[in-house]
């Protein structure tokens, strides 16, 4: 989730100013649970618990779910959201903006070594390990891909680049280092490219499996989600998630009106922690979306 720091998003400062509410997502954390067993866990009453609740739910922070209990429907909570960025600068209004959604397997160009795969919500593209499904006509309904190590490139159609100055480029997508089923604590060097031009890498801290994802279908067992980063070109520079990540700007990356725009993500056998990647898409991990690219313009 990304908000700005103004009056709009009070609810949700509201919600955080509350220690009852911190320990009630620090325990949605772990696993979903019902209102009575929050109540318990943290000592207070049920129709306190309730209100707490309902706040959480109208922030957009938790989901909540009626299931057959005991004594009738139980309201079983869990975490909508697992992290929130907040900008402090205000809101730069542009003109014009163009924004498009590429499914994950909608790739152009690749080259992958295994451990490496696609699969959609209902199951595996091919088989594991087999790059040759990498070239299948099914790819493009995955929503989960994978390698240890290559590239996958993507292709931002040229109709989004027009004749006036950009202000920006940004990329989000939800991703992770990639290792067989899965092990949290595994770093990997992730590069982007834009263009054939390197803008930077990004050390994932792990391949998360140990919390099931919030999209992520039922029967798969393997990695379960990713975070997600935010790439954003400038002409001062490139950024990750607001940080700096690198001093290639705008004018570096060779953009024409009209022309096509080339997204590469790599994972080097020679990196220094060469640890893979993986590339989610809507129907797996913990955002609903594919890469979501928009360009701004002055």
């Amino acid at each position: 989730m990304r908000i700005r720091a103004n009056a709009k998003h009070m609810n949700i400062f509201q919600c955080l100013a509350s220690e009852t509410r911190i320990k009630v997502l620090e325990l949605l954390s772990e696993k979903p649970r019902s209102v009575g067993e929050l109540a318990k866990e943290l000592g207070v009453s049920s129709a306190i618990m309730t209100r707490h609740i309902s706040m959480l739910e109208e922030a957009g922070l938790i989901n909540c779910t009626g299931l057959p209990g005991k004594r009738g429907l139980k309201k079983e909570c869990s975490l909508k959201e697992t992290e929130i960025l907040i900008s402090m600068k205000k809101e730069e209004r542009s003109k014009e903006c163009h924004a498009i959604s590429i499914p994950v397997g909608q790739y152009i160009s690749y080259e992958v070594h295994p451990t490496c795969g696609l699969a959609s919500v209902n199951g595996y593209i091919g088989f594991c390990d087999d790059q040759r499904y990498f070239s299948s006509p099914e790819r493009v309904k995955a929503g989960i891909l994978w390698f240890q190590s290559g590239f996958v490139e993507y292709c931002i159609p040229g109709y989004m680049v027009t004749s006036r100055t950009i202000h920006s480029i940004e990329i989000s997508l939800e991703i992770c280092s990639e290792y067989p089923k899965y092990k949290e604590d595994w770093p990997s060097d992730i590069y982007f490219y834009i263009n054939g031009i390197f803008i930077g890498y990004w050390t994932s801290p792990g391949d998360f499996g140990e919390k099931r994802g919030i999209y992520t279908p039922e029967w798969w067992r393997a990695t379960q989600y990713g975070l997600l980063k935010i790439i954003k070109i400038t002409k001062d520079g490139t950024f990750l998630d607001g940080m700096r990540l690198s001093g290639v700007t705008l004018k570096d990356l060779n953009i024409q009106s009209g022309k096509d725009i080339f997204f590469k993500i790599s994972s080097p056998a020679d990196a220094k922690n060469a640890g893979g990647v993986n590339i989610f898409g809507k129907g797996f991990g913990n955002y609903d979306q594919d890469i979501e690219v928009r360009i701004e313009y002055e």
